[in-house]
């Protein structure tokens, strides 16, 4: 398939992180930690949605923190959020 045939091919994230998982455990790799900078660059599209429905950094960490193992507080959100100009989308 030429490079432009495959402009528009999307994977959905869950898939996209077993496959990573996959790949590091055949490659003899420990489990990838993130540092809060990237993560909260990662989530940055999502913390600006729920800015503009009015929530605030607190609530998003503290919706983090009930849905998952990491801890962060609003603070953190606040001090590593990308801007959307910042961000890379492949």
């Amino acid at each position: 398939m030429s490079e432009s045939g495959n402009r528009g091919k999307t994977f959905l994230l869950g898939e996209a992180l077993k496959a990573q998982q996959a790949l590091r455990h055949a490659a003899g790799l420990g489990a990838e930690h993130f540092p809060v900078e990237a993560f909260v660059g990662m989530i940055s599209d999502e913390v600006q949605a729920l800015r503009e429905k009015g929530w605030s950094n607190d609530q998003i960490a503290e919706h983090v923190r009930e849905s998952s193992t990491i801890d962060i507080t609003g603070k953190e959100i606040a001090e590593n959020y990308a801007e959307p100009e910042e961000r890379h989308h492949g």
